[in-house]
């Protein structure tokens, strides 16, 4: 079946992270990482041209996340959906284009947005940053709604995380580590200790296991995002989910650090962008 959207990494690591959803009435960018030109560069590879970006929801306010937003939005007013603690960062500095951009919300359940035929909709994570929240996504089409998830930085499947993603047909899902290997390696005992918190970050095992729950819920696209650098391989990663999830009709791929990874869609293909009043 051919799904209403595009939905890519257009790379998610230790270094950087943005995503990217694109129907026929929206097109939606989710955090903002590296540098502007880098992303910028990885919008045109699929076709896309940061003017006809509509919004841009930002998890949270760590540098990997959101390093691009100050630059883009001095060129490109997109409107920018943030916590309101995630935007204290900014209320002393010389930002002046970016905080005309933002719409602050208290709480994540605060969020819900509509643009064209999406809904956006938040549920809080796990994470040591000020404040931090994962996305649950309705994608209105002729033949029903389509919903997506959207989950990294997690330290582990809270009952918010479980409810925000349960039921979604496409899934961006944190796997950041091996436990081994982060446990063996050369990060220092605090960071360690941290990375497996509670707000720290989801690791392989944790993210196979939630895996087979999302499938039995109606995950059919499961994109494993946000690996490290340091404690993760791909393929070990892609390995244990694809080991839980074995025998299961799910289209299962590991994001990129550096270059754009479509889950659904065709990267060659850009969906045209059309209004919403003629096609309804």
């Amino acid at each position: 079946m051919t799904l209403p959207y595009r939905l890519c990494t257009l790379y998610s690591g230790s270094t950087g992270n943005a995503a990217y959803l694109e129907t026929p009435h929206a097109r939606i960018l989710i955090d903002a990482g590296k540098c502007t030109r880098t992303l910028l560069a990885s919008l045109k590879a699929i076709g896309v041209e940061a003017n006809s970006i509509d919004a841009i929801f930002i998890t949270h306010d760590h540098n990997d996340h959101i390093s691009a937003l100050e630059v883009l939005t001095k060129k490109y007013p997109i409107p920018v959906h943030m916590l309101y603690k995630c935007a204290l960062r900014y209320r002393d500095t010389a930002s002046r284009a970016l905080c005309e951009c933002l719409h602050m919300y208290r709480t994540p359940e605060e969020v819900d947005v509509a643009i064209g035929n999406v809904r956006v909709t938040a549920f809080k994570t796990p994470h040591d940053s000020r404040d931090s929240m994962g996305f649950s996504i309705s994608v209105a089409a002729e033949d029903g709604s389509h919903r997506i998830g959207y989950a990294t930085d997690i330290g582990y499947i809270s009952e918010d995380v479980r409810m925000g993603l349960l039921g979604c047909e496409t899934v961006v899902l944190e796997s950041n580590h091996d436990e081994e290997m982060l446990k063996n390696g050369l990060y220092p005992y605090d960071l360690k200790v941290r990375i497996l918190s509670h707000r720290g970050h989801l690791s392989n095992c944790d993210c196979a296991n939630f895996a087979c729950e999302l499938y039995e819920s109606g995950m059919r696209h499961l994109l494993l995002a946000h690996l490290s650098e340091h404690n993760n391989v791909p393929d070990i990663a892609y390995d244990e989910t694809a080991c839980a999830l074995a025998g299961l009709d799910v289209d299962l791929k590991v994001a990129s650090p550096c270059e754009v990874t479509m889950l659904v869609g065709d990267a060659a293909h850009p969906i045209e962008k059309q209004s919403l009043e003629v096609v309804l």
